[in-house]
């Protein structure tokens, strides 16, 4: 199974900008797609960003549209989300996850997956 390790939140300022890493373990990385759920305090779970194994197409919220980047480096066995003009309701825990190897998904927020990280909190201030 897939480890995974988030970094990179903190606290910044409205109209800033930070970049999450998400450093996977194993050998099945370039064959998985990874995605970015984020959880806002007294909100449920919610999909921000993915991207294939296969095609590198990526997919997005519509609430991060514009403003997040989701990559991936496959040599480095990492995902990474650029959060740009960065608002206080992007403050969340923010998650990355492994779908399953060579799994071809029809709905990025829906899964399966097979692992997640720990979260890394990201606060936004006004």
């Amino acid at each position: 199974q897939v480890q995974l390790v988030e970094s990179g939140g903190g606290l910044v300022q409205a109209g800033g900008s930070l970049r999450l890493s998400c450093a996977a373990s194993g050998r099945t990385f370039s064959s998985r797609a990874m995605v970015w759920f984020r959880q806002g305090p007294g909100k449920d779970r919610e999909f921000v960003a993915a991207m294939g194994w296969s095609s590198g197409r990526t997919f997005y919220a519509d609430f991060v549209k514009g403003r997040f980047t989701i990559s991936r480096d496959n040599a480095k066995n990492t995902v990474y989300l650029q959060m740009s003009s960065l608002k206080p309701e992007d403050t969340a825990v923010y998650y990355c996850a492994a779908g399953r190897s060579g799994y071809s998904y029809v709905r990025y927020d829906q899964g399966p997956f097979e692992s997640w990280g720990q979260g890394t909190q990201v606060t936004v201030s006004s």
